[in-house]
């Protein structure tokens, strides 16, 4: 009996790294396709990282987050625009700092949620999620290029039609991704 207890543990963490792995280069992948969008082009990156969270929770989505963090401030090119604009944790500490770490805040939250009380709400706590990087990212503007620039116009206006766009479209997600969660069972 503790042979197949031990045996099962083992399985269990083999496929929470696997997961985490598949997770981190999912946001990878989500930071290096850019799509033509008004007025600037969007990556999906916001969109996977609350993905990540609704179909991993909080615990795993934190693990992956931090994961690709670990990555890209190591020096491997995960990050939106890496090489092309540095890498390691030159680029980690740049502009974006602030939003990369509001990624593990919105991870958080989007896992945490509960998304069993109507379109309104799971609008609501998307919202409040995708909000937390956006406020990481232009305090760390703000204290980087300074209070006096107009932050929030740089910062997070050109973005915000993408977000609202990216949490509609995981409105329509939500029932498919709560049955994928159940089915991998992360314990």
């Amino acid at each position: 009996m503790e042979a197949i207890d031990k045996k099962s543990k083992i399985e269990n963490i083999v496929k929470l790294v696997l997961i985490t792995i598949i997770g981190s280069i999912i946001i990878t992948i989500s930071a290096k396709v850019k799509i033509p969008f008004y007025p600037v082009p969007m990556t999906m990156q916001t969109f996977v990282i609350l993905l990540i969270g609704i179909t991993l929770g909080y615990r795993m989505g934190l693990a992956t987050v931090a994961l690709y963090l670990f990555e890209g401030i190591i020096g491997l090119p995960v990050f939106a625009n890496s090489p092309e604009k540095g890498i390691g944790i030159i680029y980690f500490i740049g502009p974006t700092m602030g939003y990369l770490i509001g990624f593990l805040v919105a991870v958080y939250f989007s896992g945490f949620f509960k998304y069993d009380k109507g379109l309104i709400n799971s609008f609501l706590k998307l919202i409040f999620s995708v909000s937390t990087i956006y406020f990481f990212g232009l305090i760390w503007l703000g204290i980087l290029i300074g209070w006096d620039k107009p932050i929030f116009k740089f910062g997070a206006q050109p973005f915000l039609l993408a977000e609202l766009f990216k949490i509609l479209l995981l409105l329509l997600l939500i029932p498919t991704l709560l049955k994928i969660k159940k089915l991998i069972k992360i314990t």
